[in-house]
């Protein structure tokens, strides 16, 4: 396989300061493992061009743009209690968006199989009109309308996995049939939205599917969630790409979230996606960095992702059975199938 990343020195100059969370070392220290000759070798690393103005505004209002880019050169300014900019972050923001986009041309393009982009500041929080949860532009959402508007594909799906729910993600699609947005979230919980009855509006009724979970949850309860309602909402919908804002919070050991996946989970659910994508879309999938916040959470995560991208995996035989067949009973999950059936045939 051919697996595209991502990376540039320019994402590592974004720096909110002040002991922010999302701070480059995010990046820096899944970078340094990248820098390895013997990984590197494995994967292609493309250049990207940053995002135009027509490119961001296929998601953004003019206004909001113009105010991201305000900050240029500026060595602080607050878009809002959380989301902070520094010099470079507009510059980060706008290649982190262009990123994306090449990543999908590339994908639907047949010249690279899959790929992940390695960018911050992250996208998901990111609203047409409004900055937030340290997100400057919505990169992802960029990347699904340009999918659609600029390459011609009629289903997109986004699956969201970080511990947050994709609050701009839900939003910039919520009317349309076009983008099917999928997102595992801790609920109640930053921003707030993401219940089970928020599931569309008028021609995008029932193409937002939520599975808001309680904290505490593991790698058996992602993968009953990926067997039983996502597997079959993909068969269903049949898009022809698959994006994923793959956030890393959901750690056993994050310093933001509370919920217990391990490096084998984030291994399945990559697996999981990957196995779909290969049934109903040529294998067209692109990673895309949200959240995660501990260190080497993060930096484990994204590898064995990168791995079960290449078509290979870290699981063990007697750990991706278990993960395959698992019944682990939890009454989110019981919530959640029930909504989505009404759109959806699960079984």
């Amino acid at each position: 396989m051919s697996t595209a990343i991502f990376r540039d020195i320019l994402f590592l100059q974004h720096d909110p300061g002040f002991d922010h969370v999302e701070r480059p070392d995010r990046l820096k220290v899944v970078y340094e493992q990248l820098d390895n000759p013997e990984i590197a070798k494995q994967f292609v690393f493309p250049k990207a061009e940053p995002a135009t103005f027509d490119i961001l505004h296929l998601n953004h209002t003019k206004a909001h743009i113009e105010r991201i880019a305000q900050t240029a050169g500026r060595t602080f300014d607050a878009l809002d209690q959380d989301t902070i900019t520094s010099a470079k972050s507009y510059d980060a923001a706008c290649l982190a968006a262009g990123a994306v986009v090449e990543g999908v041309r590339m994908v639907v393009a047949g010249e690279v199989e899959n790929g992940f982009a390695l960018v911050r500041p992250p996208g998901h929080h990111a609203e047409p009109d409004r900055a937030m949860g340290f997100c400057l532009f919505n990169n992802i959402a960029i990347a699904a309308h340009y999918a659609v508007e600029k390459l011609g594909l009629k289903r997109v799906m986004i699956v969201d996995w970080d511990l947050h729910h994709g609050n701009g993600t839900q939003r910039s699609f919520a009317d349309t049939d076009q983008v099917l947005y999928f997102s595992t979230h801790q609920y109640p919980y930053y921003p707030g939205t993401g219940a089970l009855e928020e599931t569309g509006q008028g021609k995008g009724k029932g193409y937002t599917v939520n599975v808001p979970l309680t904290g505490g949850l593991g790698d058996e309860h992602y993968a009953r969630i990926f067997n039983e309602i996502l597997a079959p909402v993909v068969r269903q919908y049949q898009p022809e790409l698959i994006l994923v804002s793959a956030g890393y919070d959901t750690a056993h050991n994050d310093p933001l979230g509370g919920m217990s996946v391990t490096v084998d989970g984030f291994a399945y659910m990559t697996r999981k996606i990957m196995e779909l994508a290969a049934e109903v879309c040529d294998g067209r999938v692109l990673l895309v960095l949200e959240g995660g916040y501990n260190l080497q959470s993060l930096t484990n995560g994204v590898l064995v992702c990168l791995v079960e991208m290449l078509g290979r995996t870290t699981l063990k035989e007697e750990t991706l059975t278990k993960l395959s067949n698992t019944k682990i009973p939890f009454h989110a999950f019981d919530a959640a199938f029930a909504m989505a059936a009404r759109k959806w045939q699960l079984s």
